[in-house]
């Protein structure tokens, strides 16, 4: 269930959208903030705050890729395989993630800290390979980079 003062302030930003599906992205994002995914309770309370139905939530949930339908770890990696940064060595960067992590894509550490995934695109091409930790966005991704940048988001959680 969530707080009466999330709820009150995501009535406040529906009340202000233009149309309810407008405000809906941003629903989500924040009962998946709330929740650390979006659980199925978090669709129900979603709809009954747009007032749609839940199926309407769904669609929208599964359309984008960082709402996440399934628990996921306290940062998400995204991994940009768009042609850009794949013709870059965005696959290899992938490679070497899994296997620093001890995950394959769409995995979560033992330690519950990360999940990696892969993403259409991020849009830094011209800085590729890129990933996303959390709201973290790094290019030009080099091995030798990616201990550091892991230990200086290990630090951040």
């Amino acid at each position: 269930m969530i707080p009466d003062t999330l709820k009150k302030e995501l009535t406040e930003r529906i009340a202000a959208a233009v149309t309810t599906r407008e405000a809906a992205v941003d629903v989500m994002k924040e009962l998946q903030g709330h929740y650390g995914w979006l659980t199925d309770e978090a669709v129900t309370e979603a709809a009954a705050l747009l007032g749609l139905t839940p199926l309407h939530v769904e669609e929208l949930a599964t359309f984008y890729e960082m709402i996440y339908r399934r628990p996921v770890g306290k940062r998400v990696i995204h991994v940009c395989d768009s042609i850009s940064c794949w013709a870059v060595g965005g696959e290899t960067m992938m490679a070497d993630l899994a296997r620093r992590l001890g995950v394959e894509p769409g995995g979560t550490t033992a330690d519950g800290l990360f999940t990696l995934l892969p993403c259409c695109c991020l849009g830094n091409c011209g800085e590729g390979p890129t990933m996303m930790i959390g709201d973290n966005l790094y290019g030009r991704v080099t091995p030798e980079r990616i201990d550091e940048i892991l230990a200086q988001e290990r630090k951040t959680l």
